[in-house]
């Protein structure tokens, strides 16, 4: 794997960052569950538990997806 270094201000929550790019990259398909939980700094069940905070569903669907099928 692959060494990205950034460096973002104090303020910006690190662990958050690290989540939404972990989130971004299992929701396009470009890293597996357990990858995404690496770059993220956390346990595969923790990534599964919390990425539905940051719009990406575990099921390959998006909110607005199954949000429409529940209402049909």
């Amino acid at each position: 794997m692959k060494t990205l270094t950034l460096r973002i201000p104090d303020s910006v929550d690190e662990i958050d960052v690290k989540m939404q790019l972990a989130a971004h990259l299992f929701e396009k398909g470009i890293m597996s569950s357990g990858q995404a939980a690496d770059v993220a700094g956390i346990s595969k069940r923790e990534f599964l538990e919390n990425v539905g905070k940051y719009g990406v569903s575990i099921f390959g669907e998006s909110i607005d997806d199954l949000e429409k099928l529940i209402n049909e």
